[in-house]
């Protein structure tokens, strides 16, 4: 797998990253798809086979369900993979939170 810098940061990350959007299927996402945590484990597999260490997620996929789900797939083996996620989006009716002003906040409810 190629690995690319990340910024400034100094990370090499994988080209390549799976997103978990149809991890979860709940809410109005649930039409992305309804992948369980053992069909998500498998998916695991497959891509750290291929060299695929980094998984997108972000809080709203499913209402926070994604997340859950990535954490039960990455069970016991944290330290292989990467966890990417995003904060612009609204998750309920709280204010709106922007990564782009600097702003990154999360609900402890969500941080799994």
């Amino acid at each position: 797998m190629e690995h690319r810098r990340l910024g400034r940061s100094g990370l090499m990350v994988p080209a390549l990253s799976l997103g978990t959007g149809t991890f979860g299927g709940v809410g109005r996402l649930a039409a992305w798809g309804t992948t369980d945590a053992t069909e998500a484990r498998r998916l695991l597999d497959i891509c750290l086979d291929a060299g695929v260490s980094m998984f997108d997620t972000a809080d709203v996929y499913s209402l926070g369900e994604s997340e859950r789900v990535l954490g039960e797939a990455i069970k016991g083996r944290r330290d292989k993979v990467l966890v990417s996620t995003k904060a612009t989006f609204r998750f309920g009716d709280g204010p709106m939170i922007s990564a782009r002003r600097g702003n990154i906040c999360s609900r402890p409810s969500t941080l799994r």
